[in-house]
């Protein structure tokens, strides 16, 4: 790729369109900085939106040793959304068992990924780099992104209208500078951006370093596509399949150790020989030494400037959530500024991005650190006891379920954030009107959703809907038949937009429908394709409504529930300012995706029953 990669918007010069003189420059959208795993999927989201879109990036090359190993089926939903996730399968293994081991290599504790119903398989590991590559050939497919490589933000500094940034060239030294409405600072965990605005980095770095070595497979060995936590006390391991014929070791640097000898190819075969694996059967490519961190950055946003990624988290990488963590951000806050930028929703909405990430971040991040105590701990007492203790735990009915699914990784549940609810005393929160400032009320007040007290804006009471338990949770992604009668994924329907779901007869929603809002009826199994609905294959939506006590729902673009209402009662009112009636989509059918022309991969990884 060249060092600046233009789309064919006009005005895109050699230069990137910017000016080298210190004035002026070029206007977009949105500014991205950083453009590893988070910022070449905001990247793409943004994109996909026809929005103008800068990405800066400090390097030449995708970074080529791999971090993140694994991700999951909720981030292989979102890259679904950018048309990506079935191209990204044929480079994944998915489905692979795991075991916690003892010092003598016997599982105490296996473990299996379970389905939570986003219409991929559970678990995948990846090598990154080849990831990595996928992802920015498909922003290659968006002309209104421009990709300026070896391009450093020194500086920024906002206004009423947007953001200005002061870029350097790292190649040639140059200075320009740009404008964006928005900046999404994506630039990793010693974040340049974070430190401008002096948003601190609250946490603690752990005193253990770990050796991180990537392999090439020659020679396979028993078992080696089966991820082992080798809870030694002697010395902790991770012992890792990855795809594309690699695999993945680590080791902690233990007191006494010689750092940089633990580093070189003499002791990597020395640490692996305990495990039976020979220097016949792997070839070294890279080793490096990491640090492992638990930190928040005490605000993801500062007016027009949102921090996503490493860049306002960090977490130990346990149960593999490091890098899903930054993909669910930008998937959280792409369609706010897509809609704020429209005029279809008031500013306001943006400050929902950190009231519904933080939580859940910080809630992945306790559990990871309380898996890494299971693999880390070195104390022998303790060990003897964990290896006594949770094998007989792992018999006992149900408990022995919750241990072996891996539901490690907690569902987002939007509790706090832009969904309808029913304002309370005790909140202190008012939402839904249009709020002055970048991203603040006249009185200080987050202002992030709608709320109503006693009636709707039709008078219609609340109380049946407020039964429903809908709101704030994610929809299921079944397969199900489109009205032209193929099988997909769900969300290839939904087509990211709006929506009103219906799973019976629908109910008139005419405050929803004068606001541009198109539905969708979800029709049971064996019933045959209509226009403006589709067919519920395996039942999925269906059970899933009844479970939560919901007839309609109100779906926001990443299939969250907004609003939720039982059969016959109105939804609650659209969020205020809502108003889709510029957009194009405002048939009731939106248009099907049809899978990759390039994917190959088999059926079981692309997640087909």
């Amino acid at each position: 790729m060249s060092e600046i990669s233009a789309g064919n918007r006009a005005g895109a010069g050699a230069d990137g369109g910017g000016g080298d003189d210190g004035a002026g420059g070029a206007d977009y959208d949105v500014a991205v900085i950083g453009y590893g795993p988070t910022g070449v999927t905001a990247a793409n989201l943004l994109g996909a939106t026809g929005l103008r879109v800068v990405v800066l990036e400090r390097d030449a090359e995708i970074y080529s040793r791999a971090r993140a190993i694994s991700t999951d089926e909720e981030v292989m939903r979102i890259w679904q959304r950018i048309g990506l996730a079935d191209r990204l399968k044929q480079d994944m293994l998915a489905d692979r068992p795991l075991d916690f081991v003892d010092a003598r290599g016997r599982a105490f504790l296996s473990a299996h990924p379970t389905p939570r119903g986003h219409g991929h398989p559970p678990q995948m590991f990846l090598y990154q780099p080849a990831l990595e590559q996928v992802l920015r050939d498909g922003v290659a497919r968006h002309p209104d992104v421009e990709v300026w490589l070896r391009h450093e933000c020194l500086r920024l500094r906002q206004d009423a209208d947007g953001v200005e940034l002061t870029v350097v060239g790292t190649a040639d030294d140059s200075v320009r500078r740009l404008r964006a409405r928005y900046v999404i600072a994506a630039d990793g965990g010693s974040s340049l951006t974070r430190a401008q605005l002096n948003v601190g980095y609250e946490g603690r770095t752990y005193e253990d370093r770990w050796v991180v070595i990537d392999t090439k497979m020659l020679k396979p060995w028993p078992d080696h596509d089966r991820l082992r936590f080798r809870c030694d006390p002697a010395r902790p391991a991770v012992d890792c399949p990855t795809p594309l014929g690699h695999h993945r070791w680590e080791f902690p640097i233990l007191p006494g150790d010689d750092e940089r000898h633990l580093t070189t190819d003499e002791a990597i075969y020395a640490m692996v020989s305990r495990y039976g694996i020979g220097p016949d059967q792997i070839e070294i490519l890279r080793a490096t030494v990491y640090s492992h961190h638990v930190r928040f950055a005490a605000r993801f946003r500062v007016g027009r400037v949102f921090l996503a990624g490493d860049a306002a988290h960090a977490m130990p990488p346990w149960i593999g959530q490091g890098m899903a963590a930054g993909v669910r951000d930008v998937a959280n806050l792409c369609w706010k500024l897509d809609a704020v930028l429209r005029g279809e929703l008031p500013e306001s909405v943006l400050d929902s991005y950190e009231a519904e990430r933080k939580p859940h971040v910080k809630e992945v991040t306790r559990r990871a650190v309380f898996v890494g105590r299971i693999i880390t701990d070195r104390r022998l007492a303790v060990t003897r006891v964990r290896d006594a203790v949770l094998p007989l735990l792992n018999r006992v009915p149900g408990l022995a379920g919750r241990l072996q699914d891996s539901h490690w990784i907690p569902v987002a549940h939007y509790a706090d954030g832009f969904r309808d609810r029913p304002r309370t005393k005790s909140s202190g929160i008012t939402f839904g009107t249009r709020a002055s400032g970048a991203g603040t009320s006249r009185t200080g007040t987050s202002r992030i959703g709608t709320s109503h007290t006693g009636t709707s804006r039709t008078g219609t009471s609340r109380t049946c809907a407020s039964r429903t338990t809908a709101p704030g949770h994610q929809i299921p992604q079944p397969w199900v038949t489109a009205p032209d009668g193929s099988r997909v994924r769900l969300d290839d329907v939904l087509d990211g937009r709006w929506l009103l779901l219906h799973g019976a007869l629908p109910t008139p929603q005419p405050e929803w429908e004068r606001a541009g809002v198109p539905s969708l009826t979800v029709l049971p199994a064996g019933s045959s394709p209509a226009e403006g609905a589709v067919v519920d294959c395996d039942g999925v939506l269906r059970a899933w409504l009844t479970h939560h006590r919901a007839t309609t729902l109100a779906l926001r673009p990443d299939a969250y529930v907004y609003a939720a209402a039982p059969a016959g009662t109105p939804l609650p009112p659209p969020p205020e300012g809502l108003s889709l009636t510029s957009r194009a989509n405002t048939a009731s059918t939106p248009p099907v995706a049809t899978p990759s022309p390039t994917s190959s991969a088999s059926p079981a990884a692309q997640g087909t029953p």
